[in-house]
């Protein structure tokens, strides 16, 4: 088989590492890929949102199966052209895809249907928006409507805050037109859990639980950013949790969406909140998380490439999908300055054997150097018996690797643990 994966980051990089175990792979092309993913996949320069050329190609090089990874493609519909030109595709179609191409469309969703969600109001005018949060409680998280690189949410502690966020997104622009309409929801406390799920519109099969650290530093201080690392599995989304988000979350939304007239195929991300009145959904994306995948996906016994072909298929219920029982630790090194203004262009060293548990990212390729070319540049994954062993593992990689100014966290994992701990005493 032909497989075709749209992306060049470390999700793409991880899912085609996966890709390759199957036996039936001969060719794996990425669009764009980078320059650390060429080791794995013949690497093509086409932006990921040129849908005519990505179809061309695929057609022209007679692809077996495409992958849509990022959110971009698939909310402007790339799954839709590459289907109707004949080439069968993992991820949801246009219409499934506003899911998280609009968050408007989802707060309304989950509300129509009752899954479990914190409180809000939608507004299409600054001037509204700011009327409204004169009088709101404080603190309050306010969200772009439209994809804004996983940056598009701020949490504002007080009024002042709250007034900056909505003349920033609405007035300014700073995440283009996926400002024109906001969400003003609650603030929730509680434990953030994500978990992916395999879907083929009916049938909906949970990945191991991880654990995302967003903001830049240490103790969860400073700016939002794509994910600075992830754990897998999540302390926090015990037995019982899982079933009451089956139950009450997961399988409530793939009947909304059918109901909707929006059957939604793929992986769909749910970013939960275990509050004490229960689990809420703060967010969906319509796709695999970035860097969730990097734990995620190095757990699975099953073979990647036979699940998504099912979750095409509709034959998702006869699909063997088997985690192995360990953990997983990711640690993500950025370039110094994210996600603000960073250098790059500097060369990064890597010990070739640690090279199999990389994930490149903001990487590119000169003269057989690799240099950095991006904010996340890569991310280093461990499996162990226990989480404590796969985050120390992951670090003893990271301090092997060096590039100027090269950052990242030192606590990944650090809340998994204590929470670990906890239990244990517990019991």
């Amino acid at each position: 088989m032909k497989i075709l994966v749209i992306g060049g980051g470390g999700r793409e990089h991880a899912v085609i590492k996966k890709i390759k175990q199957n036996k039936n792979v001969s060719e794996i092309y990425a669009i764009p890929g980078n320059g650390g993913i060429e080791n794995d996949a013949i690497c093509v320069d086409i932006k990921a949102t040129d849908i005519k050329s990505i179809t061309d190609f695929a057609i022209k090089n007679k692809i077996d199966y495409a992958i849509v990874t990022p959110d971009d493609p698939l909310v402007l519909g790339l799954v839709d052209a590459l289907e109707e030109r004949g080439i069968p595709s993992f991820g949801p179609s246009k219409k499934a895809a506003i899911i998280e191409g609009s968050k408007v469309f989802a707060k309304n969703l989950m509300k129509k249907y009752n899954i479990p969600t914190a409180k809000y109001e939608t507004f299409d005018s600054s001037e509204k928006a700011i009327e409204y949060l004169k009088n709101a409680p404080m603190p309050v998280v306010i969200k772009a409507d439209g994809l804004a690189l996983g940056k598009g949410v701020i949490i504002a502690e007080n009024k002042e805050e709250s007034f900056e966020a909505i003349k920033n997104i609405m007035e300014d622009k700073v995440f283009g037109k996926s400002g024109d309409k906001i969400v003003v929801e609650e603030f929730l406390e509680g434990a953030e859990v994500s978990v992916l799920a395999f879907t083929d519109g009916k049938t909906i099969i949970p990945m191991i639980s991880s654990m995302d650290h967003k903001r830049i530093g240490d103790g969860d201080t400073g700016l939002n950013t794509g994910g600075m690392g992830t754990i897998a599995p999540n302390p926090y989304y015990t037995k019982e949790i899982a079933k009451e988000c089956f139950d009450k979350i997961f399988i409530p939304t793939v009947s909304a969406m059918n109901e909707e007239g929006r059957t939604f195929k793929g992986c769909l991300y749910f970013g939960l909140m275990i509050t004490k009145n229960g689990a809420k959904v703060i967010e969906y994306n319509c796709r695999f998380g970035d860097p969730e995948t990097q734990v995620v996906l190095p757990l699975l016994k099953s073979d990647l490439l036979d699940i998504m072909i099912a979750t095409t298929n509709g034959t998702l219920d006869k699909a063997k999908v088997e985690f192995e029982n360990k953990s997983a630790a990711c640690i993500i090194m950025a370039s110094k300055g994210y996600p603000s203004s960073y250098e790059k262009g500097f060369e990064i060293n890597i010990p070739q054997n640690i090279l199999e548990r990389v994930y490149f990212a903001g990487v590119k390729k000169e003269n057989e150097k690799l240099l950095t070319d991006g904010g996340r540049v890569l991310g280093i994954t461990n499996i162990a018996d226990d989480l404590e062993e796969a985050i120390k593992l992951s670090y003893e990689d990271a301090s092997k690797i060096s590039f100027e100014g090269a950052y990242y966290r030192k606590d990944i994992g650090a809340k998994a643990l204590s929470e670990i701990n906890k239990i244990k005493n517990q019991n």
